[in-house]
C-alpha cells in the first residue's frame, strides 16, 4: 500500500473538471480539518499523498455529480477514501446501487435501515448523513424520533442487526424465518438479502468512519468555497472529543529509532516468512492447529482496555433496541462456542456471491468487486521501501478479521498473522472491527509509526471489507440453510 504526491496547484474549478479529477484526491478539497487529527507525524500530510489524476469512467463521475449536487460538497468519508482512488470508484458504485437504484426496498427504508446500521455502534457520522437524506425526500419524518416510531416491519429487523453488528457467528435459519413468515410484517427474501446487505454495509462503514478519525466539520480556511457539512440537531457528532481521539490531537511523534528498526524488522519477516513457505509448507493439521492458537489468542487482545466500558448515550441512540447487546469473543472461555466457520464449506466466491446475485440482481457483481480491490489494492512500497509485494500483509490483515469471527481458512498459515501483526496493531484491529466507537487516536498512533496516512487508509479498508464479508457469509449461510 501507499500513495504519492501529484501537482494540486493544475485543479480546474469547474464542476466538470473536478469530477474527472477525482484520482488527484476529488475535487482538491480534501480539509486539514478531515485529515489532521489522524495525520501521524513525520509522514507527509495526506493532501501530498495523493495519486495522479486518470480518467474516471461514466458511471463513477455520473455518481459524484449527483451526490455533488444534492449537498453542495464532497463529505469527508468520500475524501479519505479518495486517498485510494481505485477502491473509491468501485465503493461509490456499490453503495450508489444499493442506496438509489432499483432494487426490492423503497429509497426511505433503505436509508432508514442504514440509520440502524450506523446507530449500533454510535456513529453520528453515518447517521446525520442519512437522517438529512430522509429530510430531503420529505417521507415518514416521524421515524426520526427514534425507532419505536418507524413501523413494526422495520423494527422487526432490530434482532438481525443487532447480531449482524456484534455477534454474527448467531445467525440462524430460525432467524431467517422468523422474518420471512411474519404475516403482514413478513420479508421477502430478496427485500431481506437487500436489508442485510445494507446492514453489513454501514457497520463496516462505521468502523472505518471511527478507524480513520473521520471529522465531519470543515475547516473554514481550508474548504476552497465548498460548504460545510450541516448537522442536524438529531445526530451531533462527537469525533473529535476526548472520549474518541484523545486529548491532543495536534501533539506529533518524532521519528525514533525504535520506529525505524520496527519497519525494517517487519521486511525482514516478510522475507523470512516468503523463504520458509517455499521451502517447506506446513501441514494441514499444524494449519488448523495454529489457527485455534490464534483464535484464542485474539481473546485477550485488547481485553483489558475494553472490559466492562459502558458507552455513554448520544442522541443517535433513540435509534437502537437492546444497547447493552454487544460483541463477545467467538470463543470465549468456559462456554460451549459455536464451530468453526470453515470457508471451504461455504465461502463468498462459490456459494455467497451466487445466492446474493440472485436474490438482488448484480449486488454481487458490484460487491466482488469491491472486495477484490481492496484486498488486491497495492502500489509497491511500504513506508520508504519501493518494489516491495505486501500479498502477504494484506491477506494476513484480512484473515486475521475472519479469525476473529471464528472463520478459517484451510489454505493459509495463521502462524503468519503472528508474525507480521504486533500487538498494537492486533489491538487497533479488534477495536476498530468489534468495539469501532472506541478507537483512539493513541491506538491509531500505536501501530506502524513510519507509514503514511494513506497505508494506514488502506488497512482500515481491509478491516471494513473483511468485516462485512464475515457478515454477509454468516448471514447468507443461514439464508441458503433456510431454502434448503
Amino acid at each position: 500500500p501507499g500513495c504519492y504526491i501529484s501537482n494540486l496547484s493544475s485543479y480546474q474549478t469547474s464542476l466538470h473538471a473536478l469530477f474527472l479529477s477525482l484520482h488527484l484526491m476529488l475535487f482538491s478539497c480534501i480539509s486539514l480539518s478531515s485529515l489532521s487529527c489522524l495525520t501521524p507525524s513525520p509522514n507527509p500530510p495526506p493532501w501530498v499523498q495523493i495519486v495522479e489524476a486518470s480518467q474516471v469512467d461514466p458511471q463513477t463521475e455520473q455518481i459524484l455529480a449527483e451526490a455533488y449536487s444534492l449537498s453542495g460538497h464532497v463529505d469527508h468519508l468520500t475524501q479519505v477514501m479518495g486517498l485510494h482512488p481505485h477502491y473509491l470508484e468501485s465503493f461509490l458504485r456499490s453503495q450508489f446501487y444499493l442506496l438509489r437504484m432499483d432494487g426490492p426496498l423503497p429509497l426511505h427504508c433503505r436509508h432508514y435501515i442504514a440509520i440502524m446500521a450506523a446507530a449500533r455502534h454510535q456513529c453520528s457520522f453515518l447517521v446525520s448523513l442519512h437522517v438529512r437524506e430522509f429530510y430531503r425526500m420529505g417521507m415518514c419524518l416521524d421515524w426520526l424520533k427514534g425507532l419505536q416510531y418507524a413501523p413494526q416491519r422495520l423494527r422487526n429487523l432490530n434482532e438481525i442487526n443487532k447480531i449482524l453488528a456484534h455477534r454474527p457467528w448467531l445467525i440462524t435459519k430460525e432467524h431467517i424465518q422468523n422474518l420471512v413468515k411474519t404475516g403482514e410484517h413478513s420479508w421477502s427474501l430478496a427485500e431481506l438479502v437487500h436489508a442485510v446487505v445494507i446492514l453489513a454495509h454501514f457497520h463496516s462503514l462505521a468502523s472505518f468512519v471511527f478507524g480513520s478519525g473521520i471529522n465531519p466539520q470543515v475547516d473554514p480556511q481550508h474548504a476552497n468555497g465548498f460548504q460545510s457539512v450541516y448537522i442536524s440537531d438529531y445526530c451531533t457528532c462527537d469525533l473529535a472529543s476526548d472520549h474518541h481521539l484523545d486529548r491532543d490531537l495536534s501533539s506529533t511523534s518524532p521519528v525514533t529509532t525504535d520506529s525505524v528498526s520496527e519497519l525494517e524488522a517487519l521486511m525482514d519477516r516478510m522475507k523470512r516468512l516468503q523463504e520458509e513457505r517455499e521451502e517447506d509448507e506446513a501441514s494441514q493439521e499444524e494449519m488448523a492447529t495454529r489457527f485455534e492458537k490464534e483464535k484464542k489468542e485474539s481473546l485477550l487482545v485488547g481485553s483489558g482496555d475494553m472490559k466492562d466500558e459502558v458507552m455513554p448515550t448520544s442522541k443517535v441512540s433513540r435509534f437502537v433496541e437492546d444497547a447493552t447487546f454487544g460483541y463477545q469473543h467467538f470463543a470465549r472461555h468456559g462456554e460451549d462456542n459455536p464451530p468453526t466457520f470453515r470457508a471451504q464449506d461455504y465461502s463468498w466466491e462459490d456459494h455467497g456471491f451466487s445466492l446474493v446475485n440472485r436474490l438482488y440482481s448484480d449486488i454481487g457483481l458490484l460487491l466482488d468487486d469491491k472486495f477484490r480491490t481492496a484486498c488486491d489494492l497495492t502500489y509497491y512500497n511500504m513506508a520508504s521501501h519501493e518494489d516491495v509485494d505486501t500479498t502477504m500483509l494484506r491477506r494476513a490483515l484480512f484473515n486475521y478479521v475472519h479469525c476473529m469471527y471464528g472463520i478459517r481458512y484451510d489454505d493459509y498459515d495463521y502462524g503468519e498473522v503472528n508474525q507480521l501483526l504486533e500487538r498494537s496493531l492486533k489491538v487497533y484491529i479488534k477495536t476498530v472491527t468489534c468495539y469501532p466507537e472506541r478507537t483512539t487516536r493513541r491506538m491509531y498512533d500505536s501501530y506502524w509509526c513510519q507509514f503514511r496516512h494513506s497505508e494506514k487508509v488502506h488497512v482500515n479498508l481491509l478491516l471494513m471489507e473483511a468485516r462485512m464479508q464475515a457478515e454477509l457469509l454468516y448471514t447468507l449461510r443461514a439464508i441458503t440453510r433456510y431454502m434448503t
